[in-house]
């Protein structure tokens, strides 16, 4: 399954046992790791390792392989959180329109106070108040919006 595909929602999901978790530990912490060094690591043998791997992915348990970016040094040193309201039972039509937004990172559709939860990172605050007041929020189902700046940031990486 390609990077950002949505996963197979009818699929049960996949039981994994200690070796399959230590496999998933070890890909988040280096997803190019090779099949002989994730093998040697959870103590099986390169064919079980690569087995494992492939069923993983075809089970849609990885979604895929992608690289960590340092959105600073990348060029897009502000970054937000952007909480929208939007109207009721439209969360496909906006999650459409919200991918398609540059600089989006990731799309929640959560409960409480409001809606959907998107990250975005861009060049500035230039960039960011344009994506915001131009872009998002000409969106017809968006009802409203509120940013949250994001003063700094850290993924937190699996221990491997």
């Amino acid at each position: 399954m390609a990077d950002g595909a949505q996963a197979d929602v009818t699929l049960p999901p996949r039981p994994l046992d200690a070796i399959d978790q230590d496999i998933l530990n070890i890909l988040q912490a280096d997803g190019r790791a090779s099949i002989r060094s994730v093998a040697e690591r959870v103590h099986v043998s390169r064919a079980n390792a690569y087995a494992r791997i492939n069923r993983l992915v075809e089970d849609g348990v990885i979604r895929g392989f992608s690289a960590r970016v340092d959105h600073e040094r990348a060029g897009h040193g502000t970054s937000a959180y952007i909480t929208l309201k939007i109207v009721q039972n439209t969360w496909r039509t906006v999650r459409e329109q919200l991918r398609r937004l540059p600089g989006a990172s990731h799309i929640a559709l959560v409960g409480g106070d409001f809606d959907v939860l998107l990250l975005v990172h861009t060049p500035d605050n230039r960039a960011l108040r344009e994506l915001v007041l131009t872009r998002i929020q000409s969106i017809p189902e968006v009802l409203s919006t509120r940013t949250l700046l994001v003063f700094e940031e850290e993924d937190v990486e699996p221990e491997a």
